[in-house]
């Protein structure tokens, strides 16, 4: 077998506001078994697609997609810290290959990125610099967004090149499902916040981070108290996607406009289009089984959560 995916919420909450102890050790036994499947795996290569939460890309220059040809996480609400273990020759190939096949990739040599991407580095693999990774950040929260359709092309021309490697390609699709935490829109901020979406969050001070954790506390505390406070979390939703991507039929979701969606599921639900594009790269290798579905709303979080794996028929 030279492919293995593992799709995975992601939560900046953990360990600050968590939910009830049966609920945190479902979550905590899922993921053990993920890292015990992907050590056993043993990748030579991690594909990691993932959103950012307006703390790595910015209004200065906001792409669909990027390729990192090299990255680190910034550590934002205690997750991990530091440099990952980019192989620059493969990432920059990789971005090369994908322009060749009609994707119109940003490339950077230096991404900053937060929990969105270390979260599963954290908890399916154990460190940042596990395996060689290649972060591919996907626009998830910033209007315009990119389409479904745009995010499964992307992730089908990953599938190809990284195929052709020929070499052990872990595919980790990172965010979703329906949530919508209180991630500023530019339309409506303030001028102050408008100029940290411009871009200068890139470089925000102890304090002020600090302050943005202590908000998302203070929001999740109040979902879970009243969940009209937020846009209320969509099952029905989440569990239709959950069975497009098993049953491979997520080519429906090309038609259905990124609006939409924010109205029913809530704006950070795009986040998805990371599970779809790695669902997608998959499907590179051929036809799929999928096994170990979770799924739980969990509004001490935020977020519906849900985890899914799947590897090649026969493998």
């Amino acid at each position: 077998m030279n492919v293995l995916l593992e799709c995975l919420s992601h939560t900046p909450l953990l360990g600050h506001f968590d939910p009830a102890q049966a609920v945190l050790d479902e979550v905590i036994a899922l993921q053990r078994a993920a890292r015990e499947r992907i050590a056993a795996f043993n990748p030579e290569l991690v594909v990691l697609f993932s959103p950012d939460h307006f703390n790595g890309f910015f209004y200065d220059v906001m792409p669909s997609f990027c390729i990192g040809a090299g990255a680190h996480a910034i550590g934002d609400f205690g997750s991990l810290a530091g440099a990952l273990d980019v192989p620059f020759e493969l990432a920059t190939g990789c971005a090369t290959a994908l322009i060749d096949d009609g994707i119109d990739v940003a490339l950077t040599h230096d991404m900053q990125v937060d929990h969105g991407m270390a979260y599963p580095l954290e908890h399916l693999i154990g460190s940042l610099t596990g395996y060689p990774v290649i972060p591919v950040f996907i626009n998830s929260v910033a209007t315009p967004l990119p389409t479904f359709k745009r995010a499964r092309m992307l992730g089908e021309a990953i599938g190809r090149w990284a195929r052709g490697t020929g070499k052990r390609v872990l595919l980790i699709g990172s965010g979703g499902l329906s949530h919508q935490p209180p991630v500023p829109e530019y339309a409506d901020a303030p001028a102050p916040v408008r100029k940290t979406l411009d871009g200068a969050g890139y470089t925000l001070s102890p304090e002020e981070r600090t302050s943005r954790v202590n908000r998302t506390i203070a929001a999740s505390k109040a979902f879970v108290e009243d969940p009209r406070t937020l846009h209320p979390l969509n099952p029905a939703w989440d569990k239709a996607f959950l069975d497009m991507l098993e049953a491979q039929t997520y080519a429906q979701l090309d038609s259905v406009p990124n609006g939409v969606v924010s109205a029913i599921a809530g704006r950070s639900t795009h986040e998805v289009k990371a599970w779809l594009a790695a669902f997608a790269a998959l499907a590179a290798y051929g036809p799929y089984r999928t096994s170990h579905r979770y799924y739980r709303e969990i509004p001490e979080w935020i977020a519906a959560f849900g985890a899914l794996s799947a590897r090649p028929l026969g493998a």
